[in-house]
């Protein structure tokens, strides 16, 4: 028992990780225009399967992923300016459904560009295993753990030192308000929604060497980003990186302790209980409004 337990705990971190720079996305788009972005998984799959197109063809291995990242963050842009941007005046509800019809047009997409096809990326640095006692712990798992721990850095530190991240955190607290101080506030948006899909795009070049992708593969992890968004606040993004780690923990646990079966369920189950338990997620602010 010991043994499953830790090794579950390692595949659940290292799964977890993949979640928490997908929920730290819906974070950022969230605090930006208070929108639920659920076309971030497709930003995920954009970054993997770029990626392997692009090593396909020849280029080296860094020069494809950085190729990938920045196709992954133009077009996150391009979704801002030419789907989010002209429904400015629209209400929070039909700009969610805008990214659903954007996440089944993207999808579309890759179905048509790289078919059903199967793909994945070579691992980082080798695929020798790991012995911690009885458990083993892969390479390319280092790598997911150790990208996705710099990344929460660097967007916790952007947002908190940086000109431009106390901007959008300005434009998110009071839209008008920035706008008089001078703050361009769509320009913030369209960045927002670049810095999002570049994390989704991080996330897939770092999971493609240990998860097969293909044209449908951010659906589910879409899904689980979103419910680790929900764990942790979805306000709150260090709480949905939080709650991305919480939840990959418990999903292998579950799969590992429980049934491999279970596994998707987890994720949904946990989501209901905090929707009706605790809405404002685990590490969220309870609030209120006057109406």
């Amino acid at each position: 028992m010991g043994e499953v337990f830790l090794q579950s705990l390692i595949t659940g971190v290292t799964v977890g990780s993949a979640y928490a720079l997908v929920g730290l996305g819906f974070a950022i788009i969230f605090n930006a225009s208070d929108v639920v972005n659920f076309a971030q998984g497709e930003f995920v799959m954009i970054g993997a399967m770029s990626a392997v197109s692009l090593l396909a063809v020849g280029l080296p291995f860094v020069v494809a992923i950085g190729f990938a990242l920045l196709i992954t963050v133009a077009i996150g842009m391009m979704l801002e300016k030419f789907a989010i941007e002209p429904a400015k005046s629209a209400t929070v509800v039909s700009t969610i459904i805008i990214t659903i019809g954007a996440s089944i047009f993207l999808r579309g997409a890759a179905l048509l560009i790289w078919g059903k096809n199967f793909h994945s990326l070579p691992a980082f640095s080798g695929e020798i295993p790991i012995h911690l006692g009885s458990a083993t712990l892969t390479p390319q798992s280092l790598w997911v753990m150790g990208v996705t721990a710099l990344m929460v850095l660097l967007v916790r530190s952007f947002f908190k030192r940086t000109v431009t991240g106390k901007a959008i955190l300005a434009c998110s607290a009071n839209p008008m308000a920035a706008s008089l101080m001078g703050i361009p506030v769509r320009r913030m948006m369209l960045f927002s929604y670049g810095l999002s899909a570049f994390l989704g795009g991080v996330a897939g070049v770092l999971i493609a060497p240990i998860a097969f992708t293909s044209y449908d593969a951010g659906m589910m992890l879409g899904l689980k980003g979103f419910a680790a968004a929900i764990l942790g606040g979805l306000g709150n993004p260090m709480g949905a990186v939080a709650g991305g780690v919480v939840l990959g923990v418990l999903e292998s646990l579950g799969a590992g302790l429980i049934s491999s079966g279970y596994k998707d369920a987890i994720a949904f189950i946990i989501l209901l209980l905090v929707l009706f338990f605790k809405p404002q997620g685990l590490f969220g602010r309870a609030g209120s409004d006057r109406v």
